[in-house]
Parts: structure tokens; C-alpha cells; sequence
């Protein structure tokens, strides 16, 4: 007989838990039911992507970056052999917005390019990945580029801000800085968006409202992202502006595939890479995935999608662990879980859920050790 033995692979509950505190409430819930499991910090690309490596090896090197509206922040560069890690989210995404107060025009993607920059001034620097996910801008990542040592320039040659309004008729992208840093070294952009960068699946439609763009101002920052991409595709000679994943992170995408020559990967795939999700998910006889909410962006490729994905290929069933689900039984399946265990079948209460989500997280996993783990082979 099998040992019986769960692999934990959550994400965080957004609001309540980080990935890390899930990932022990859900330990000590197997222990409580008298069965082994073992944990893996996993993410999407998004916030925690920098704790999902750094709990796999890599090394933390502070950095001190832009944040999303000006102000100084500090973030890091994840290095482990040839390989580095930078996080948009933690440098410049919606968590490092002040008081968290939306700030659509104003954000700016430019502390991600000084992260890049920084990573990618080591030389022993040879892949670099750079998790795309939790942005607080729209911004094409024309402050990614400037971050990085690009520019805007008008006719005159004069340096322009870095913005999408600094767009018009005359104006040149000067990428002469940027060239030396990217020679002989891999880029990898990972993030969980397939859209485009314009139009109504693009980054202003979809994910503009939730970053505070919406009404005129969306109108008109869609109309400067589409002279953005008229003049990348003027600079580079190639127009990725409908390439699937030009739209994460606010158009970050966009740029990253087109100037950096960044290769476009689904994050919580590359994180499972990065983090031995498959070398320990041969020691598991159940998985446990789970986020705060299943809903319709899970089906999309989010974390619990890809993990389901990645323990169905080694042959291991998987069940998610959520705070509520808005989700099918069918779709459920579709994903490639057995079942779906949301915290209102023991607090029916948002409000008290989210405050008491650690308890409700450990008794929750108990009852799936009890449930799947007591019977498996």
C-alpha cells in the first residue's frame, strides 16, 4: 500500500491569508487528521511570486524601486545559479499603491524596469523572469522602458515623460541604452493573461476598471496605447500588439515580447517549475490547490487551473480549498479537481470568514484528509 501523503500548492486568499499561512493551516489541518503533507509556495506570477522562489533557494537581493505613483519602495532581485527573479506586483503593482488609493493615469510601470535593470546588471545574470501580474497602471509599459534606461523623445531630441500622453506625431522611442543590457540574456515574462493589448478583450476594457480606468479616461488611454503600439511597431518592425499576453499587467506584455524580446509564458507553469512542484508531486497521493475565490477567472489559467493541470499529468487527483466558489461541479471537472471545498460550508459569513480564515482553513483541511487521504491507495 501507497503511503498515504498530501501535497499542499495554494494560492493566497486574497484579503485574509498569504500562500505561505495557507500552506500551514492546510499542513496542520493533515496533521490533525493524523496524515503527512508536505507544502510548496506556488503564485501565478502575481503578488507572492518572489516568496514562492525565495522558498525554493533563490536569494533575496534588496532593491529600492519606483513605486507605483512615485514613491521609493523596496522589493528585490530572487537569484538562484544563472537565473533571476523580479516581481512587477511587489515593485510597482496595486499592493504598493499609497493607502491603496486607485491612481489610473498616474501609475506607472517604471519601477518594474528598474528591477529589470538592476537583475539584469549582474552578469552572471543569463535568464531573467519577470512575474507580470497585480499591476496598478495601464501604461503600455512605457515606464518599464524608461525604467530600464529608454526614452521618449520628441522631434528635437529632447526626453519626454514616460507616459502614454507623451505620445504624438514626431515623437521616437530610443531604446540605444537598453540594447547592451538585453545581449546573450533570456527574458521570461510570466503572467496568467492571454488578452491582447486594445480592443474589448484588451488591457483598458478588461482589466482597466479594477485599476480605477473606466468612462472618458479609458477612451482616451486606449487611443494612446494604440499610437504606442504605431510606434514600437515603427521602431522594432514587428507589431505584437493582438500577440495573446500582450495585455498583462497593463500592456507590460506588449512591450516585454516586442522590445525586450521577452518569451510570454502562463506564471503559475513556470513557478511549479521553479519551486519542484513535479519532483514532489511523484511523493503525493492527493493535492490541494486553492485561492480565495473560484470564479470565471480561474478557468482562465490561474493557479488552481495549473496546478489541477500539472497533478493530472503525473497521474495524482486534486481537490481546491477556497474561501467561496462560483463555480460549477462541471466546470470543477473541467479544471481537473475531484472537489471543490469552499469555507462557507463551515461559515456561511464573509465577513466572519475572512477574519477567522486560518482556523476555517485548518479545520477545512481536515476534513479533506479525512474525506480523500483515509481511502487512497
Amino acid at each position: 500500500m501507497a503511503l498515504k501523503r498530501g501535497l499542499v500548492a495554494c494560492d493566497k486568499f486574497k484579503g485574509s491569508l498569504t500562500a505561505r499561512q495557507v500552506r500551514d493551516a492546510v499542513v496542520a489541518g493533515f496533521e490533525d487528521a493524523g496524515l503527512a503533507a508536505e507544502g510548496v509556495l506556488v503564485a501565478d506570477g502575481g503578488d507572492g511570486t518572489l516568496d514562492a522562489v525565495m522558498s525554493a533557494g533563490f536569494a533575496l537581493e534588496p532593491v529600492t524601486v519606483q513605486g507605483p505613483t512615485g514613491q521609493p519602495v523596496t522589493t528585490g532581485v530572487a537569484r538562484r545559479g544563472g537565473v533571476a527573479v523580479v516581481e512587477l506586483a511587489d515593485a510597482c503593482g496595486l499592493n504598493r499603491l499609497p493607502r491603496g488609493r486607485l491612481a489610473p493615469l498616474a501609475a506607472t510601470s517604471f519601477g518594474l524596469g528598474q528591477a529589470i535593470r538592476a537583475a539584469l546588471a549582474a552578469t552572471t545574470t543569463e535568464r531573467l523572469i519577470v512575474g507580470a501580474g497585480g499591476s496598478a497602471s495601464s501604461d503600455g509599459g512605457i515606464g518599464m522602458i524608461a525604467g530600464l534606461g529608454g526614452a521618449l523623445r520628441d522631434a528635437t531630441g529632447l526626453k519626454l515623460p514616460p507616459t502614454p500622453e507623451s505620445l504624438a506625431s514626431g515623437v521616437t522611442l530610443d531604446l540605444a541604452p537598453i540594447r547592451p543590457l538585453l545581449a546573450g540574456r533570456e527574458i521570461v515574462l510570466a503572467s496568467d493573461v492571454a488578452a491582447p493589448l486594445l480592443g474589448h478583450a484588451g488591457a483598458v476594457a478588461v482589466f482597466g476598471p479594477q485599476k480605477g480606468l473606466t468612462g472618458q479616461d479609458a477612451v482616451d488611454r486606449e487611443r494612446r496605447l494604440e499610437a504606442w503600439a504605431d510606434l514600437v511597431a515603427a521602431t522594432c518592425g514587428c507589431d505584437l500588439r493582438d500577440r495573446p499576453g500582450a495585455g498583462a499587467a497593463g500592456g507590460v506584455g506588449f512591450a516585454a515580447a516586442a522590445l525586450l524580446g521577452a518569451r510570454l509564458v502562463p506564471g503559475v507553469d513556470l513557478v511549479l517549475e521553479l519551486t519542484g512542484f513535479r519532483e514532489a508531486v511523484s511523493r503525493a497521493t492527493l493535492v490541494v490547490t486553492g485561492e480565495g475565490l473560484l470564479d470565471a477567472q480561474t478557468l482562465l489559467g490561474k493557479t488552481v487551473a495549473g496546478v489541477a493541470r500539472a497533478a493530472r499529468a503525473a497521474g495524482v487527483p486534486t481537490v481546491a480549498l477556497c474561501g467561496a466558489s462560483h463555480i460549477t461541479p462541471s466546470q470543477a471537472r473541467t479544471l481537473g479537481l475531484a472537489r471543490v471545498y469552499p469555507l462557507t460550508d463551515l461559515e456561511p459569513d464573509p465577513v466572519c470568514s475572512l477574519h477567522d480564515a486560518d482556523r476555517l482553513v485548518r479545520a477545512t483541511a481536515r476534513r479533506v484528509a479525512l474525506h480523500h487521504l483515509d481511502s487512497l491507495v
